[in-house]
This record gives C-alpha cells, structure tokens and sequence, in this order.
C-alpha cells in the first residue's frame, strides 16, 4: 500500500519535527503537514532551551529543526489539515484539496494564545514588551517592572509566580470590579500591585503603558497577559479523544490518546508548556510509534 504512511505527524513545531526526525531515523515512511502556526514563531530570543546558552530567535530553532529532518528526507507538506476520520485500521486526513491516509497520527498542533486587542501585539512581542511565558523568559524580565494583565485571580496567582524575578510586578485588571479583601490581602503579603479598570495598554519598542479608567498611567517594561489558550483539538474531535478541563489531550505513557493510534505530542499535551518537554514527548511518542508498526528489519546479505 504505496499510499499509505506508517504515520502522518500533522504540526512543524518542536514536537512534530523532532518526531519526524525519530521516525525517518527509524526508517520509518511519514509526512509532515505543517500550517506554519507554530507558536515558536513568536519567539524573539529564548534563553531557555537547552543548548543555546546565548538565546536563539524561535524562527531560528524551528529551521534548525526542519533542516535536520529533511536531512533525514522527511517530507513536509504546507498545508492545513482539516478533518481527520478513522476508517477501519487506518486514519484518513484531508486539506487544502490534498487527501493522506495513514496507519498512525501524531498530533503536535499546540495551542493558540488569546492575546491582548490592541494595536502592534506582534512587534510588543518582538520587543520583549509583551511576553508569553513567564516559565519560559521570566528571568529575563528580572528586576523590571512586570505587569500581568487578567483578570484578578488569575493575575494574582501569575504575579506572585512573577515575584521570584522581580520586586516590582502588577496586576493589570480590565473592567471595574475591585480586588476581594481575601485578594487584596494576598496581594499586599506578597508584594503585588493590584490594579483595576485597566482601560487600554499602549506598547512601545521601550514598554507599555497602561491606562487606568481613573486617568493614570502605569509605566512597565513588560506585561504578561494570561487570558489562556485554545488547544489546537479541533482536528481530532470528531473522534472524541478524552481532553482536561482546559481542553487540552490526555495521553497515556507512551503519548497516546485514548484512540488508539492516535499520538499527541508538546502544547497540545497536558502538562508544561515548553520546548524541551515538547522535543521529550515526540521522542517517546515516536519511539512507541515505530515500537507499534510491522518490524523493518534490513535485508540480509546475499
């Protein structure tokens, strides 16, 4: 069956790629069907992965990732997956009038942040003054002056996080409602600024501004905004993969999800949010894959 792959690992970010590698290494036959949303992307210097003790840009690391995968002749579509079916004891996966059927699936689709609405997000991000994770450069933002822009609770829990880095960290809260004496109590142990009616956030290559309903300003050289995600699932729901409460896959030792065959690896994931954790989830996912597959042993010597 020619036209059947031993598996289709949909996603080009850390996981699926370092998947792919694995798998072509095991002289295994897969493609690659990659939107180009990987949330790497955003990266503008991560310090944070191993290997690269003086940072490296997101668009760097991911086509570090693709060139050693296509060394290994991995073939990478563009294109977005748009459904995907179980047909019998294969999976059947479509998009952008393209059709791929495969004995196995890994899913690396990540998630999608849900940003601030305000004007120049991208280039905020590219200038440090807006950052996404704060396990991944809260170091690098230590001693600033933080701002976490959510609603109350959840920035309080964010910014006493934010407080190994920095003694100077806000909560940015829009809307009118005010702190509980139980928030406002934490807050003040703790060493964090609460402040509601958070009516804009102005960005600059210097900082951010925020605007407070009352006609105050706060002046901050990075705001974390913790609005939460959207777990890139929505290929995989027609066949009903058991989620977390954030949507997120469950997935058993070896990265499986409750259908069999089908594999989840990084953001998608239950769990941490990090490049090093996605690379160890697609190194297990595809070594199980393969471990799964017909053995394809070389042929003996004549």
């Amino acid at each position: 069956m020619s036209d059947v792959y031993d598996c289709l690992i949909i996603g080009a970010g850390p996981a699926g790629l370092t998947a792919a590698t694995y798998l072509a290494r095991y002289r295994r036959r897969i493609l690659v069907v990659d939107a180009g949303q990987s949330r790497a992307r955003w990266i503008p210097a991560s310090h944070n992965c191993p290997g690269f003790p003086f940072g490296v840009a997101g668009n760097e690391l991911l086509a570090r990732f693709r060139a050693q995968a296509e060394s290994h002749q991995v073939p990478i579509v563009r294109a977005r997956a748009e459904e995907l079916a179980r047909e019998d004891d294969l999976f059947r996966a479509t998009g952008n009038s393209q059709d791929w059927c495969a004995r196995s699936v890994l899913l690396a689709t990540g998630v999608v942040d849900r940003l601030p609405a305000v004007d120049g997000v991208e280039q905020a991000i590219a200038a440090g003054s807006l950052r996404l994770c704060a396990v991944c450069d809260g170091y690098e933002a230590r001693d600033e002056a933080i701002g976490v822009y959510a609603p109350i609770e959840e920035g309080l829990g964010h910014a006493i996080f934010l407080r190994t880095f920095s003694a100077n960290v806000h909560v940015l809260a829009a809307g009118r409602a005010s702190p509980s004496a139980e928030q406002r109590a934490r807050a003040e142990a703790a060493g964090v600024g609460v402040h509601a009616g958070v009516s804009d956030l102005r960005f600059s290559s210097g900082g951010c501004t925020a605007m407070l309903d009352d006609g105050d300003a706060l002046q901050l050289d990075t705001v974390y905004p913790v609005l939460g995600s959207d777990p890139a699932t929505q290929l995989a729901a027609p066949l009903e993969p058991a989620t977390d409460g954030d949507g997120k896959l469950l997935v058993s030792d070896v990265m499986e999800t409750s259908v069999p065959g089908l594999f989840a690896a990084g953001d998608v994931v239950s769990g941490l949010n990090q490049i090093s954790v996605a690379v160890g989830h697609a190194a297990i996912a595809a070594t199980a894959i393969h471990r799964r597959l017909p053995l394809n042993p070389r042929p003996l010597a004549v």
